[in-house]
């Protein structure tokens, strides 16, 4: 089945699934290289540090800072924020770096959102293919496979599509959500080692 007929035959439901569709592939793309060049950028950012904090060269540390990302930069200059207590100086590394985790998160929802909303649509696409079937009966005034097996088809791809489109978000959410973590863990055990030396 060639592509244009496809659309065809899922109506005018399959296009909000194309879009859908198209938003998981470049989310995903988009998180798949951000996230090598942010856990790149931590790895190098970390081994530098370290080596600069161990010779007691403080502010050659602090300015590595600008040869990363952003979202890297506030957990890492919490580092060197105040002299406080150690309890103060972790709550405020925590902080940093949660609001470093909110950047890491960015169009997430978007899969989230596409995964558990793209089914209702291609359901929507079946109800519609079934009304159909019955406005075919009615005006054809009899009833029969022949009858209702395009509207029927139209039905099936809308659900299928919808189905596939969710399986792909859902596939990449749970992905990303575990690629996730491991940064995030990463992150916050090696700002504590950088803040041991410090």
């Amino acid at each position: 089945m060639s592509l244009y007929n496809l659309f065809v035959k899922g109506g005018f439901i399959m296009y909000p699934l194309l879009a859908c569709s198209v938003i998981v592939w470049a989310v995903a793309i988009e998180k798949i290289f951000f996230l090598k060049q942010i856990r790149t950028q931590l790895e190098i950012l970390f081994e530098r540090s370290e080596v600069l904090l161990k010779e007691k060269k403080i502010s050659e540390a602090k300015g590595l800072v600008h040869n990363v990302h952003p979202i890297i930069q506030g957990p890492y200059m919490s580092l060197f924020e105040g002299s406080g207590s150690r309890q103060t100086n972790d709550e405020r590394l925590s902080r940093r770096l949660n609001e470093g985790n909110q950047g890491l998160r960015r169009y997430l929802w978007l899969l989230g959102t596409i995964g558990s909303s793209a089914p209702f649509i291609g359901l929507f696409g079946t109800v519609l293919g079934i009304i159909k079937s019955f406005d075919s009966i009615a005006k054809a005034g009899k009833s029969g496979f022949a009858v209702v097996a395009g509207d029927l088809s139209e039905a099936l791809v809308a659900t299928a599509s919808g189905i596939v489109v969710a399986v792909m978000a859902v596939m990449f959410y749970n992905y990303f959500q575990s690629r996730l973590s491991s940064i995030n863990l990463f992150l916050k055990n090696r700002m504590q080692d950088l803040h041991d030396l410090i």
